[in-house]
């Protein structure tokens, strides 16, 4: 069955009154999206922010007539109605289409990124069967593949990991298969732990090799090696934390970084840290090193 879609210009002022007026009107679901490519990096805690120029997409069983919706709109809206257009959309599987798309990808020598629903194209290699779910992290993200890069070279026979905001669990599983010995995992979201916990059974991993806290609660143990794939403004404010959760000698990586804030990043961690080369991929970036025995 195909669906009306009615497309609106709108700025962010007119969001919630026009989302609140269209679902009093039987929009089966309302949606907002970039209308000009401007891109909003770091929010604040707790906003939703929408960009200046922002398209609201409502959508209507197939049956709704345009014209009547329109009118009624034109009632209720005050002052004239913004820039719109009626489109009809094919109805599809959108949970089949989804899956179909993501399919397995490699990073690195050794290790592939599978779909719980697909067969691993080298059976023999280093793979991680993942389902995202809400995907908090599946690897197609360019911080993601530069984290799963470093760790694929990375030594990592008996070594204690932490995985600092751990969204599925994509890179802590991936340390355990990749030789880490265990790994602690944290993130501010109870559902991010519960999606790491489940693929950590996916991939037949005990809960005692991956246990997973919410930061409060993270014993602060040192480990061998410490990554985090979160965002530049946390990773800056979290430095002195992040750098005592790492032994002298031991190696951290940090990602979630626009190229832009780079100097933001090295100017937090250089001190404790002997950095390597940044990183690049499409714009985002990767900061690793090794910690300094003592702080120059």
């Amino acid at each position: 069955m195909p669906w009306l879609q009615l497309r609106l210009a709108i700025t962010p002022d007119q969001a919630e009154p026009m989302e609140d007026l269209l679902l009093g009107l039987d929009a089966v679901s309302v949606t907002f999206m970039d209308a000009e490519d401007q891109p909003i990096f770091e929010p604040d805690l707790g906003t939703t922010p929408l960009w200046s120029h922002t398209h609201l997409l409502a959508l209507f069983e197939a049956d709704a007539d345009p014209q009547t919706l329109l009118a009624q709109l034109q009632q209720i809206w005050p002052g004239e109605l913004p820039e719109h257009q009626f489109e009809e959309i094919a109805d599809q599987d959108w949970e089949r289409s989804w899956m179909d798309n993501f399919q397995p990808m490699r990073f690195g020598r050794r290790l592939w990124i599978v779909p719980s629903w697909h067969e691993a194209p080298e059976p023999d290699a280093v793979n991680l069967l993942l389902d995202p779910g809400l995907a908090f992290g599946t690897g197609t993200h360019p911080t993601t593949a530069l984290c799963l890069e470093w760790l694929d070279g990375q030594q990592l026979d008996g070594l204690q990991v932490i995985d600092f905001g751990c969204g599925s669990g994509i890179l802590a599983i991936a340390a355990l298969l990749l030789g880490a010995d265990r790994v602690v995992g944290t993130d501010i979201d109870p559902q991010a732990l519960e999606a790491s916990r489940d693929n950590a059974q996916r991939n037949q991993l005990a809960d005692a090799r991956l246990p997973l806290y919410l930061p409060a609660d993270m014993p602060a143990e040192p480990a061998d090696l410490v990554v985090a794939n979160i965002l530049a403004g946390p990773l800056v404010s979290l430095a002195p934390q992040l750098t005592a959760l790492v032994k002298p000698g031991g190696r951290i990586a940090l990602s979630g970084i626009l190229a832009e804030q780079t100097e933001d990043i090295l100017a937090a961690y250089r001190d404790a840290f002997e950095l390597d080369p940044v990183a690049n991929k499409d714009g985002w970036i990767r900061v690793s090193g090794v910690r300094r025995d003592v702080a120059p």
